[in-house]
């Protein structure tokens, strides 16, 4: 293919469109009926307030009659006002760049615009994320006048991409908003943004109300009876706009797979698929940087550069997973991604304004367009000084924060050091192949296996079907109880597909009997292999003379597993117990929640004095966590006073039942982690 291709309009597109087309028009049509109703509904109340006064021009009369001129302007100012909301961007995390500053980069906007025909963006901002978008300061005028869209580049994106991948999700991104393509979709895109704004945005109306009700008494009450008024023509028009928005989201996704056929033709499909199924990781790795040094800055400790730390990271995490790194950049692939999700159940989401990253990269691997001038360099070569931006905007990010101390900045080296100490620490060994990452040490008898053989190598017992094994009993599990809420009706709709084929809601019991079925079947051959790990394992400590400590690790974890659901549901009937506090509620709900609390927290209480005499978990219990808890054991807190909450007091709550989660979940983790590092020794002294 070459750069000729024009990305057609499908007639499923065209369907959608014509679809939201007309709900946009239902939708002004019920709005304009009301907006008829609204200008009687003042017209009557002008009048009968004129007529009350004539008759009888008294203070009450002329208050009863401006109550009700008040009311009917109210319901006018309702019904006018969204047409003069402005729906602006913050910008204050943003930095505009122009083409002095950028020139290179301007150049190559200046390509993809003109392949895509449209217009160069009226300003281009760059923010700190891994993100690209194109945006404007929108009006209910904005339907109807022209209005020039900003380009907003994200650095963190610009850092985790190759040039002609960034090409390709800019091509996307004016897609959207191509003159000859896309008009009608970018103008029921516009309508739907307003009509957002009609209904929801309410802060201004309110202010009005609330202060014109704060006059007199008659003033209050015919203003509350404007708001019943309103209330009720929202009622209307949210019934309205749930039509319109199913109709919007459907051609939404559309416009997703028309501007990702826009992007393919502009770079053939290959770009596109490559820097979507990297994103994800992009931005875990950027998101794992942030939180590193969120967590150093009760020590003063930061960063100059954010962004090389990100490369690191997500190199690092990309071989860890045994994926290939090319041009500096992890390759990720299709089959990588879904190996953790073997989910085979698929209901449409009507809400959902943006397809699947699977069926994105389906749909451009039917296009099968030939990548055209690939540039496979860094895109953060685009930039004069990439180096110096990146240190721009990393300050940038840490600015608003105030250090106690004087600021030391973590090299690399240092950071990597820390990362990977802080990786290994909480990752089990490469030799399990992520077998456990998602699942426990399964419980075994192990007198029953006394004197058995192993009958599988380790290159069997830790496979990739052995791993599918794990996460397809997880996507299984999810699958049933998705399709338990279909039975029990808690999830309406009428039909879904499994495996490729289509069921209706009333057959789901049928299929969950199946799917369970299937499910104990696959749970037998993962407890098979566990009982086969464990054989080989003991076979290899009997030939080290270490058999009796490998059991004592087993017993150990099982003894562990079997309490752990017994010690977590103190902490999670605390948690149930606790939600009203997060609520707005009356005194006298407050005051009942209070009893029920201080009835679960009694028996909390214990469960942490358990803790702390416990030999098994002393070594989770920092001194820090030791103190908080013995601060929480030392009287009987007050959480409410009768007017207020004591929010000191509820901190130490909150901390005494993070610190009670964190030392049980990680004191499994550890003794897990510890049985599965010892197996590991045993193998490399075999």
């Amino acid at each position: 293919m070459t750069q000729n291709y024009k990305a057609p309009v499908t007639s499923t597109f065209k369907r959608m469109t014509t679809k939201a087309i007309l709900s946009v028009l239902f939708f002004f049509f019920v709005y304009i009926f009301l907006i008829l109703c609204g200008v009687g509904i003042t017209a009557l109340a002008a009048i009968g307030g004129i007529m009350i006064i004539a008759a009888k021009p008294t203070f009450i009369t002329v208050m009863l009659g401006a109550g009700l001129l008040c009311m009917g302007i109210l319901v006018l100012i309702f019904l006018f006002k969204f047409m003069f909301v402005k729906h602006k961007i913050d910008r204050s995390h943003l930095i505009e760049i122009t083409r002095e500053d950028e020139p290179k980069l301007f150049a190559f906007i200046d390509e993809i615009v003109n392949v895509v025909e449209t217009d160069f963006p009226k300003k281009v901002y760059l923010s700190s994320d891994v993100n690209a978008c194109v945006f404007y300061d929108s009006t209910f005028w904005s339907m109807f006048l022209p209005i020039k869209k900003n380009l907003q580049i994200g650095v963190g994106l610009v850092n985790s991409v190759s040039e002609i991948e960034l090409k390709a999700i800019l091509a996307h991104e004016f897609g959207h908003f191509s003159q000859k393509s896309m008009k009608v979709g970018s103008y029921v895109y516009n309508v739907n943004q307003i009509i957002h704004n009609m209904l929801y945005d309410n802060d201004s109306y309110n202010s009005i109300a609330q202060s014109w009700g704060s006059v007199n008494g008659y003033f209050a009450f015919f203003t509350a009876l404007a708001v019943k008024i309103v209330a009720g023509i929202q009622w209307i028009l949210q019934q309205v706009y749930n039509v319109v928005n199913i109709s919007y989201h459907a051609l939404s996704r559309q416009m997703e797979f028309h501007a990702d056929a826009v992007a393919a033709s502009v770079t053939g499909s290959k770009p596109l698929i490559t820097s979507l199924l990297r994103l994800d990781l992009a931005d875990h790795s950027f998101t794992t940087v942030l939180e590193y040094y969120g967590k150093k800055i009760p020590d003063s400790i930061t960063t100059e550069n954010l962004y090389s730390q990100q490369a690191f990271v997500m190199n690092f995490i990309a071989v860890n997973s045994n994926l290939k790194v090319e041009n500096d950049l992890p390759q990720l692939t299709p089959e990588f991604l879904s190996r953790f999700n073997k989910s085979k159940l698929v209901i449409e989401n009507k809400w959902g304004t943006h397809p699947s990253t699977e069926d994105r990269i389906k749909e451009l691997e039917r296009l099968n367009l030939d990548v055209i001038n690939e540039n496979n360099a860094l895109a953060i070569g685009l930039f004069k000084d990439g180096v110096a931006l990146q240190n721009k905007f990393t300050n940038k990010v840490f600015s608003s924060i105030s250090y106690e101390n004087t600021v030391v900045f973590h090299n690399n080296e240092e950071f990597v050091k820390e990362y990977k100490n802080d990786f290994f620490a909480n990752s089990f060994d490469a030799t399990y192949n992520k077998y456990y990452d998602s699942k426990n040490i399964e419980v075994l008898d192990l007198n029953s296996l006394a004197g058995k053989l192993p009958q599988k190598n380790l290159k069997d017992l830790f496979s990739n079907n052995a791993v599918d094994l794990i996460y397809s009993t997880i996507s299984l599990e999810n699958d049933i109880n998705t399709l338990k809420q279909i039975v029990s009706g808690n999830f309406k709709i009428k039909s879904f597909s499994y495996d490729g084929h289509k069921f209706f809601a009333k057959n789901a019991q049928e299929l969950v009997n199946e799917l369970e079925l299937d499910l104990k079947k696959i749970k037998e051959e993962i407890i098979e292999n566990d009982k086969q790990i464990y054989l080989y394992f003991l076979e290899l400590a009997k030939n080290q003379n270490k058999d009796i400590e490998l059991n004592e690790l087993y017993k150990k974890i099982f003894e562990l597993d079997k309490s752990y659901d017994y010690k977590i549901d103190f902490y999670v009937k605390m948690m149930h117990a606790s939600e009203f506090i997060y609520r707005t509620c009356t005194v006298e709900v407050i005051n009942e929640g209070m009893k029920l609390l201080k009835k679960e927290e009694v028996k909390f209480r214990k469960q942490i004095e358990k803790l702390l005499d416990d030999a098994v978990y002393e070594p989770v219990i920092t001194v820090e966590i030791r103190a908080s808890f013995n601060k929480y054991l030392s009287e009987e807190w007050v959480y409410f006073n009768g007017n207020q909450y004591l929010e000191e007091v509820l901190q130490l709550l909150t901390e005494s039942l993070m610190n009670y989660h964190f030392v049980i979940s990680r004191t499994f983790f550890q003794t897990k982690k510890e049985l599965l590092d010892y197996q590991v020794q045993l193998l490399k002294h075999e």
